[in-house]
């Protein structure tokens, strides 16, 4: 065996390190590996167990707290998950011959519906910024490309001047993992970035700067930022339940699958690595089917 690291926090970083070089994973991902694993370190430090020692029946003991604790069950599937990922490195590293947690199994998880925002809704929520001002056009343009195009957040406020081409409709997306992907932008969302592009950026920018949308400071926005910003326009539309930037991702999927598009290519401009992801989506166009056939088939 190779030899091991003497605490719990360095074999963590060794494994994070793993899952940033060898599988190429984005910040939050590891970041959520490294929040179970803590977790599970602290279960084994207050029983006085070591990782490297274990037993499948210490992890069952540790995901059973967990599930007591009231976690909902796709929590508790991601607590498997990462450690069956942790377990997997050692084995493959070398450091130990055998996982305990290769017969662990996730609970069924019954996946919650998205929440969506209907057509009407998102129009009002479009309409609220006032295109008079710099701001304005800013926040407009930010709203129509991430209802657009389906981008994560972070993807959004990542967006550099070199990744978009509104001649041709497109956006190059850097997305989880480092992933690259083209995603299709309409003529809506493209004339409005246009729009800030030529009135309101050049009055943001205080030096030379890479990056589609800026700030007052003429950085970058953050996340929370543009989160805050969102939820000022909601409460301005009056729509009345919690919004947040992943709620427009949501509806573009849903709106998009509503209308025809085949499921393989709402996958691939969300960025979805795995199908099963995108599919949750058709349970919301299960529900409205239903609901419509319901309502005029003669014989419902």
């Amino acid at each position: 065996m190779n030899e091991l690291p003497q605490d719990s926090e360095g074999i963590l970083q060794a494994f994070l390190g793993y899952l940033s070089v060898e599988k190429g994973l984005a910040t939050n991902t590891r970041r959520a590996y490294a929040q179970d694993l803590h977790k599970l370190f602290l279960f084994f430090k207050q029983r006085k167990l070591q990782w490297k020692t274990v037993k499948e029946e210490d992890l069952v003991k540790f995901i059973h707290h967990q599930s007591r604790s009231g976690l909902s069950s796709r929590s508790v599937a991601r607590i498997i998950s990462s450690i069956k990922a942790f377990y997997r490195y050692l084995v493959l590293d070398g450091l130990l011959k055998k996982s305990p947690a290769h017969n662990l199994s996730s609970p069924k998880i019954w996946f919650t519906l998205p929440k969506f925002l209907k057509v009407p809704e998102v129009e009002r929520l479009l309409d609220q910024p006032k295109t008079e001002d710099k701001r304005g056009l800013r926040d407009r343009a930010m709203l129509e490309l991430l209802y657009a195009s389906g981008l994560r957040v972070s993807e959004l406020v990542t967006l550099r001047m070199e990744d978009i081409n509104l001649e041709d409709g497109f956006l190059l997306c850097r997305g989880k993992g480092g992933k690259e992907r083209l995603v299709p932008l309409g003529t809506s969302a493209a004339t409005v970035v246009d729009n800030y592009l030529l009135q309101a950026r050049p009055k943001f920018l205080k030096t030379d700067s890479v990056y589609l949308f800026l700030t007052a400071r003429g950085g970058p926005f953050t996340r929370q930022g543009f989160w805050k910003m969102l939820k000022k326009y909601a409460l301005q539309a009056g729509l009345d339940r919690e919004i947040s930037p992943h709620v427009l991702r949501h509806s573009f999927a849903t709106h998009m699958l509503e209308r025809g598009a085949d499921l393989r290519s709402v996958q691939l401009m969300l960025g979805h690595s795995q199908i099963t992801t995108t599919q949750i989506y058709t349970h919301v166009t299960r529900k409205r089917l239903r609901r419509v056939y319901d309502q005029f088939h003669p014989r419902a």
